[in-house]
């Protein structure tokens, strides 16, 4: 018996992995993260499969279904949204795995930075603007940020911002970034990434309060900010620049 933990994207159901998809098509036990994975993808599992949203569940209640599971020899397909490895509750599931000697694998996911930056159709690290994304969120009601990664050291490197669950703390992001990157810096809203409700919310760290408000953007939104958002004029790569060679592309002789 296996524990698959899955990255079930970031909404889109055809945004899921292949092996993620034969995992949960195969499983006789799925506990999903509630309204965060799709519908269509909960619907894959094996007609007769044991299917748990574990939204309203406590942590000593998933590992009772892992325990059960166990004691069935059933596999457990563990689907989160967009990555495992980000903002999940992952880690402390799989310590608890670890102290059982249950073992469990990891199926990464289509990240929600990665779905937004395809629905604003940029890059996030631009030549000469940003070679950095940051993954970090803000503290309001969830556990504290660790010292040392507050928002405003997190800016100081000039790169991309990618800030997850603060949508509802916007105030607090503008004001603390502003004194760092400029109140002209851009900033994108991206509600839903990917989902057929998906709202787009452009701006700078001046304007964008207001327009996210007048949208109506409380929760489910990514905020991403930075100067690759916007970047018109940069220098191009020397990844293709016809006098950088490398080893796919020798010098000609």
């Amino acid at each position: 018996m296996t524990v698959h933990f899955i990255g079930a994207g970031p909404g889109a159901p055809d945004l899921i992995t292949v092996r993620g998809l034969a995992l949960i098509r195969s499983a006789p036990v799925l506990l999903y993260a509630g309204s965060l994975v799709p519908k269509e993808v909960v619907a894959e599992a094996p007609a007769d499969a044991r299917v748990r949203d574990t939204a309203a569940m406590t942590l000593d209640e998933i590992e009772a279904e892992f325990v059960a599971a166990d004691g069935e020899g059933k596999d457990v397909a563990r689907v989160h949204s967009g990555d495992p490895s980000l903002y999940g509750a992952t880690a402390e599931q799989m310590r608890r795995l670890d102290r059982l000697g249950i073992p469990y694998t990891v199926t990464p996911g289509v990240p929600a930075f990665a779905a937004a930056a395809a629905a604003l159709g940029i890059e996030l690290t631009v030549p000469g603007v940003s070679q950095t994304v940051t993954l970090t969120r803000t503290a309001v009601r969830a556990t504290a940020m660790p010292d040392g990664e507050e928002l405003a050291a997190q800016a100081r490197s000039g790169g991309t911002l990618a800030i997850h669950l603060s949508t509802a703390n916007l105030a607090n992001v503008v004001r603390t970034l502003g004194p760092v990157l400029g109140e002209d810096c851009p900033v994108a809203v991206v509600y839903r990434a990917s989902q057929p409700d998906q709202k787009i919310v452009t701006g700078t760290l001046a304007t964008i309060r207001g327009r996210v408000k007048a949208a109506g953007l409380a929760r489910s939104a990514l905020i991403l900010v930075g100067r690759a958002l916007a970047a018109g004029e940069f220098r191009e790569s020397r990844l293709y620049d016809p006098a950088h060679h490398h080893a796919s592309r020798p010098r000609r002789r």
